[in-house]
């Protein structure tokens, strides 16, 4: 795995991580939400789904993270799958998010679009490094 990949792979494990706090703890807080462009008529409602939203976020980048201590400590091999399986994670997971924005899922419409780009840009980034 080229220094590109594992640059910006590292690049994305550290915005989910500090993104993993504000759905799990701070969600109810107006300026998380308007932070992460949400709205939501009654927070109790949407409090688990950002709770497990950010915990997931938490998972890929931890995961991300462990795979490259083990590409650089361990066997390669493990090191680059557990990445990869993180990276190929983190952009699905971000492009499922424009895809509920786009059907209307997302409150406002549109407000996904900074999270979706800034979030599927660095783990693309890493995939397109690793084909080249």
């Amino acid at each position: 795995m080229n220094g590109v990949a594992q640059i910006a792979a590292l690049i994305g494990a550290v915005t989910y991580i500090a993104a993993a706090p504000m759905e799990l703890f701070f969600f109810a807080r107006p300026a998380v939400r308007a932070f992460l462009h949400v709205e939501a008529d009654n927070i109790a409602d949407v409090r688990m789904w950002a709770f497990v939203v950010g915990f997931r976020n938490l998972l890929a980048g931890i995961g991300t993270i462990v795979g490259l201590v083990i590409l650089h400590t361990g066997d390669q091999a493990v090191g680059a799958a557990v990445v990869l399986t993180s990276l190929w994670y983190m952009l699905l997971a971000s492009l499922a998010m424009g895809i509920a924005d786009a059907l209307g899922y997302w409150k406002p419409r549109g407000g996904s679009v900074i999270g979706t780009i800034g979030s599927s840009l660095p783990p693309l980034i890493a995939l397109i490094a690793v084909a080249a």
